[in-house]
């Protein structure tokens, strides 16, 4: 069976490995989809907290299912489903404080300890399974990931309705923040990106103020601020144009030694709340729901497809900011651009 392989750090392969290893509370996958994303190139940069290798990368996953373990009974084979990736030990603190996603042993598929979905076929438990409507795309869906990561981020928002809100990046995620946002009720939403080629995605997207620069808003401060990039860059140009008593959300993936500067008098002098976001905690079934009753509009978002040989140009692509969501489509037999 062909895998992607993070074989160390800065290190991929394409390997020819054995068939994953059912266990009875296991589900195995025929992985239709796998986008690629920020955390993957820190993976692979060495630059997030614990991976060990060699890794199968691939967390935003969808597929087909083939076979259960024997103590299997939610899913079938035959069933579409998307991935909840995250797992948890159940047993620590925060587990059984319902934060399990502050496990101190938090384990993403294709992230950390365990091999993700950048292959022909994949294990996951059961539990993190979510069955997918028939007619559901299965490619489209692979986006359910990361939309359970952005209303995770809306559950640990302090906001109020009517406010103004100001997102960097117009990746992957700071597109689904934007979308999300005026369910969350937000009166106006301004997206900021130094790729015009993102701007016109947010642009197709209906986002309402789109700049390369947050100096050319109409505005000077926001209510709630976003970084969906990870920059330090950014967020050191970010969290000054939060208006006071309002909120700044780390959303993006920084790396792990990586320090930004700001103000801590003026967070105390103006009730700043700076909030981070992990993963997703009891919202992947809601993102299911949601993806399904068309909360996002998809289509505009996935611009190419790979092959597992091509994976090294997907990363590279990714890196260089070209195309919108890249995927990995390990069954497919050649890549393709959908959206020139």
């Amino acid at each position: 069976m062909r895998a992607i392989v993070f074989t160390s750090e800065g290190s991929l392969a394409l390997e020819d490995r054995p068939e994953p290893e059912l266990g009875p509370k296991d589900v195995l996958i025929e992985t239709a989809a796998v986008g690629v994303c920020g955390t993957d190139t820190h993976v692979f940069d060495g630059e997030f907290e614990g991976t060990v290798y060699p890794l199968v990368p691939g967390h935003e996953a969808t597929g087909v299912v083939l076979a259960v373990g024997s103590d299997v009974s939610t899913v079938k084979p035959g069933a579409h489903v998307a991935v909840n990736p995250s797992t948890t030990c159940g047993e620590c603190e925060f587990c059984l404080n319902g934060r399990s996603n502050l496990c101190r042993f938090w384990n993403g598929l294709g992230v950390v300890a365990s091999d993700g979905a950048a292959q022909e076929r994949f294990v996951a438990p059961a539990a993190n399974v979510y069955r997918l409507r028939p007619e559901t795309d299965l490619h489209q869906a692979a986006l359910i990931e990361p939309l359970a990561c952005a209303i995770r981020g809306y559950d640990l928002l302090p906001r109020r309705m009517g406010e103004h809100y100001l997102i960097y990046g117009a990746g992957t995620m700071g597109l689904l923040m934007a979308q999300l946002a005026p369910r969350a009720g937000a009166a106006s939403v301004t997206i900021v990106d130094i790729n015009e080629r993102r701007l016109q995605t947010a642009k197709e997207l209906g986002v309402q103020h789109v700049l390369l620069n947050a100096e050319d808003a109409e505005r000077a401060e926001w209510d709630v601020v976003i970084d969906c990039t990870g920059s330090i860059r950014a967020i050191e140009n970010a969290l000054p144009r939060v208006k006071a008593g309002g909120a700044f959300q780390h959303f993006g993936v920084a790396p792990v030694g990586a320090a930004a500067q700001y103000s801590p008098f003026r967070v105390y002098r103006d009730e700043i709340s700076i909030v981070g976001t992990m993963a997703v905690l009891n919202t992947f079934g809601r993102a299911v729901e949601m993806f399904e009753a068309g909360a996002i509009d998809p289509k505009p978002m996935i611009s190419h497809s790979f092959t597992l040989e091509d994976y090294a140009d997907a990363l590279q692509m990714f890196r260089d900011g070209v195309g919108r969501k890249l995927q990995i489509r390990p069954n497919d037999t050649e890549s393709r651009t959908l959206i020139p």
